[in-house]
């Protein structure tokens, strides 16, 4: 699939650079798609990088990001946001959530907007849902379906405890393309194994400090016989 990904608004700092409470849009916008990007080009996915550093205004800013889009012929449009409005300065033991607006139902988008709200809600937080918003100018002007992703609040104390930009990334990737491994989770190791008294090693992956090898590479270790059954659809273990 090919896929456009960018940060909502400009840099920290400048003109038109997002919401800003106990973390800051912009910044995590950009760090969740830094980690979003990467996460799905390991999945085999081409993803360009549409967000914009240099606008001149909130409209000129939108319309470089829309630009950037359209010139590229993909599948779906992202836009990564974070949400403001919740002023909970103090925690009171409940957040505010996450949501992803789409054009209409009727969009490629709507499905993957569901199942954005649904991953990120694994984590903790609200799902407020997929909500229909006919009056962005991002979701307005894209040729690809598109969706926009308020990933949490920044000004709700009880969001920002749950925040990670890695979690966050992984949600969203996970929703796009399924359950996906990052390099920390997944890990090549060199198992040692004693099989009748004689030393073997085995290339297996190391995933949360539990070591695992593939069955076929185990059975032929261990002189046995694998084969799948694609009628059954069983693997098959005999000596």
């Amino acid at each position: 699939m090919k896929i456009n990904i960018h940060a909502g608004h400009n840099p920290d700092g400048k003109v038109a650079c997002g919401a800003v409470g106990h973390i800051y849009e912009s910044t995590e916008a950009r760090n969740v798609v830094s980690k979003l990007i990467t996460l799905l080009q390991k999945a085999g996915h081409t993803v360009y990088n549409c967000t914009v550093d240099n606008g001149t205004s909130q409209s000129d800013v939108l319309d470089r990001i829309v630009r950037k889009c359209n010139s590229n012929s993909v599948d779906l449009d992202i836009s990564i946001h974070f949400n403001a409005g919740a002023k909970d300065n103090f925690g009171n033991g409940s957040n505010t959530g996450t949501e992803v607006l789409v054009y209409n139902k009727a969009t490629k988008a709507y499905e993957y907007a569901e199942k954005v709200c649904m991953e990120i809600s694994k984590l903790g937080y609200k799902n407020r849902g997929v909500k229909v918003n006919q009056g962005l100018y991002f979701l307005n002007n894209t040729k690809a379906p598109a969706m926009l992703i308020e990933c949490c609040f920044v000004d709700d104390v009880d969001d920002v405890k749950l925040y990670s930009s890695d979690k966050m990334a992984k949600a969203i990737a996970t929703a796009i393309c399924g359950d996906t491994k990052d390099d920390e989770e997944m890990d090549k190791t060199i198992i040692k194994l004693t099989v009748n008294g004689t030393a073997k090693t085995l290339e297996g992956f190391n995933v949360g400090g539990t070591n695992y090898v593939t069955i076929r590479e185990l059975c032929d270790l261990v002189g046995v016989t694998v084969v799948y059954d694609s009628a059954t659809k069983t693997v098959v273990l005999s000596k």
